[in-house]
């Protein structure tokens, strides 16, 4: 048993530093991720979904408003995106259901819109 004792410390050693190279290349180049990072990828690509999902009803809510064309008017009008967001927020295009307005959809639909209008 003594005959070993010799090679443990540099085993330890190996074993110690192997680890920590090994976390390296996970972490940096293997995929690896925190759960953090994971859920904050998930949430990201939720809500990009979500706005995807959403702006067609964004834009057939505009196309179906009474007033629909002097509020596109007033749109294009406006030099700024968040002054074209907070337009279609005011509209009732990006709000859906009893919640609160969506940003991200009106963001989307308020330069879908502008796009649109510019044709």
């Amino acid at each position: 048993m003594n005959a070993y004792m010799h090679m443990f410390k540099p085993g330890a050693w190996g074993f110690v530093i192997g680890s920590i190279v090994t976390m390296i290349v996970g972490f940096s180049w293997g995929g690896w991720t925190t759960a953090g990072t994971a859920d904050r990828v998930a949430m990201e690509r939720a809500t990009t979904a979500v706005t995807a999902a959403l702006v067609p009803v964004c834009l057939e809510k505009s196309k179906a408003d009474p007033a629909g064309v002097e509020k596109l008017v007033a749109l294009k009008a406006l030099t700024t995106s968040w002054d074209q967001r907070d337009a279609v927020i005011q509209g009732g295009w990006a709000t859906f259901g009893k919640g609160e307005a969506n940003y991200d959809v009106a963001d989307a639909c308020a330069s879908k819109l502008t796009e649109v209008a510019a044709k």
